[in-house]
């Protein structure tokens, strides 16, 4: 008897969650004879609800179904995954592949602009990107660029360069810039007292003994700034080992510090200051800004001027071969749409009903505004 109730409680599991695996499954969109499920939308409405400015300011998009923010997002998702839908059939035609090879040199590429692999780690690890999810955003890159050179010439001549250039000289004039490496010792008292109260042992501790140990550690800081500064300034020769092995700028410090050439409208006022004032080889004081204590070597000084044409040739180049490419997919993508067969199996999301549940949502959050605005 026990068997027979333990097999039908087992057949009732696998028939619900064969009901939810058939829900994701479902499809939401058809784009000529290919669908796109329920699954593929919410995986990449999370990732882009997830990863907006409002999540970050840490609104709740996804509880509210109905909010501006949540159709906003919807509406774009939509799109983009109807696009894509359409550029692979146009890829699976044109029989164009991506082969890990080609992958590897795309990220060779990246990795000679920002510097170092460690470098490149270090900004995907800052912007919460795992690296399996990057290799799949640049194989998405590789596939278009692909595309991209069957469409068309996308070529830059020298005189399509020039021109741009002529017509562009303000973008290549630049101010006076120093160049420095910097060590920083962080000091943030919000961020050290979150610490503080975060720890379990210091629970019972009144609002003036927190601010006594906030000042303690914001000492203790300080005197490492110092103690580094006197070891800067007795060896310069020996910052960048300094900064690798204390500087709290993880970005820069795998550099030994190095910030690269900077104006001072680039920085913290405190920081441009200090910079500004010094010769190259020479190391400020400690410098305190927002952000904690520096130590600052100045390495070179560059006055104001213009960039040559010659020296900025290759970047405008690049700049307008990709100008080039992207109008060549995006005619293609409009001829696409222009002639696919698009069905919106589930009306929720045809782009039209989106757009008039958010005019509909903008027209109601104005309406409850006029109350608030008339009593004051």
């Amino acid at each position: 008897m026990k068997g027979k109730k333990l097999l039908a409680t087992l057949a009732v599991s696998a028939v619900l969650f064969a009901g939810c695996g058939l829900k994701s499954q479902q499809a939401v969109i058809k784009v000529n004879d290919k669908v796109i499920t329920q699954a593929q939308f919410d995986k990449a409405f999370d990732k882009q609800a997830d990863n907006s400015v409002f999540a970050r300011m840490g609104i709740k998009i996804k509880e509210n179904p109905n909010g501006f923010m949540y159709l906003m997002i919807k509406e774009r998702v939509t799109n983009e995954l109807i696009i894509k839908t359409l550029l692979d059939e146009e890829l699976a035609k044109r029989k164009i592949k991506v082969t890990n090879a080609d992958v590897d040199e795309a990220v060779k590429d990246i990795i000679d602009k920002v510097g170092s692999k460690e470098q490149l780690n270090l900004i995907l690890k800052q912007n919460g990107i795992s690296s399996s999810q990057f290799r799949n955003d640049l194989k998405e890159e590789v596939k278009m660029k692909k595309l991209a050179l069957q469409l068309g010439d996308s070529s830059v001549s020298d005189a399509e360069a020039k021109k741009f250039y002529d017509e562009n000289v303000a973008k290549f004039k630049y101010p006076e810039k120093v160049r420095a490496s910097h060590i920083l010792i962080s000091a943030n008292p919000v961020e050290i007292e979150e610490v503080i109260t975060s720890d379990p042992k210091n629970k019972e501790l009144k609002p003036e003994e927190i601010k006594a140990k906030v000042n303690e550690e914001l000492n203790a800081r300080k005197a490492k700034a110092d103690k580094l500064y006197n070891e800067a300034k007795a060896n310069i020769d020996g910052f960048a080992k300094l900064a690798k092995d204390n500087s709290d700028d993880t970005t820069t410090a795998v550099k030994g510090g190095d910030l690269g050439f900077f104006a001072k409208e680039e920085m913290v006022p405190e920081f441009s200051k200090a910079a500004f004032a010094q010769r190259p080889n020479t190391i400020s004081p400690v410098v305190q800004s927002q952000y904690g204590y520096h130590i600052i070597l100045v390495t070179d000084r560059m006055e104001a001027g213009q960039e040559p044409f010659e020296k900025a040739k290759t970047e405008i180049k690049n700049y307008l071969t990709n100008q080039k490419q992207l109008k060549l997919l995006d005619d293609l993508t409009e001829s696409l749409k222009k002639n696919a067969k698009i069905e919106f199996v589930n009306p929720e999301y045809d782009p039209k009903n989106i757009q008039d549940k958010f005019q509909k949502e903008v027209k109601q959050q104005v309406e409850n505004a006029k109350p608030q605005a008339e009593n004051k």
